[in-house]
């Protein structure tokens, strides 16, 4: 059976496509081609088709991919009564209808929608302010707790001056 599908060309990154005519077993990457109908670039939409030579195929059984069966169809080609064109939407299902906004319960909707009948003197204003400004304090106040600080000792600084508890004093050794 010959499909009719899109066969794709173009660098990495920029696809572009051929609509070719291929008997279904092969593979349209490196399979064999009966026929080239044109060739259709999405990223201008721009499609070149062959409509006489498509209608020839199509009249004889070729069996046209989904997106072949849209892009003959917005080209004006006319198509077989048992071809099905699915819609370009994708229409899919959705997996939690319960989590969206729209599906709540009225009572949830319902402190939401009472909050703009409050009256105007409740609510808050927008309204611009500025950030208060942070002074700043004068080298004088700042010097006296660096002399505080200064004047304190330090722990490495502190020399001890009595033994601690875990230092042994020095046993005299006799000698004689």
């Amino acid at each position: 059976m010959l499909a009719i599908r899109m066969q794709r060309t173009g660098r990495s990154g920029h696809a572009q496509f051929r609509v070719i005519v291929q008997d279904s077993r092969f593979s349209p990457k490196s399979g064999r081609v009966t026929a080239y109908l044109g060739s259709y670039d999405p990223h201008t939409k721009a499609a070149i088709l062959d409509k006489e030579k498509a209608a020839d195929y199509l009249s004889h059984g070729a069996q046209p991919s989904d997106r072949v069966a849209q892009l003959l169809k917005s080209e004006g080609v006319k198509l077989p009564d048992w071809v099905k064109v699915k819609d370009s939407e994708n229409k899919r299902a959705i997996r939690n209808p319960e989590k969206l906004r729209r599906n709540r319960p009225a009572e949830a909707a319902a402190p939401a929608a009472a909050a703009p009948d409050a009256p105007a003197d409740d609510q808050p204003t927008a309204e611009v302010t500025e950030a208060p400004v942070v002074e700043e304090t004068p080298a004088a106040e700042e010097a006296p707790a660096e002399e505080t600080a200064a004047e304190e000792p330090t722990p490495a600084e502190e020399a001890p001056e009595a033994p601690t508890e875990d230092a042994k004093p020095e046993e005299p050794t006799d000698q004689a």
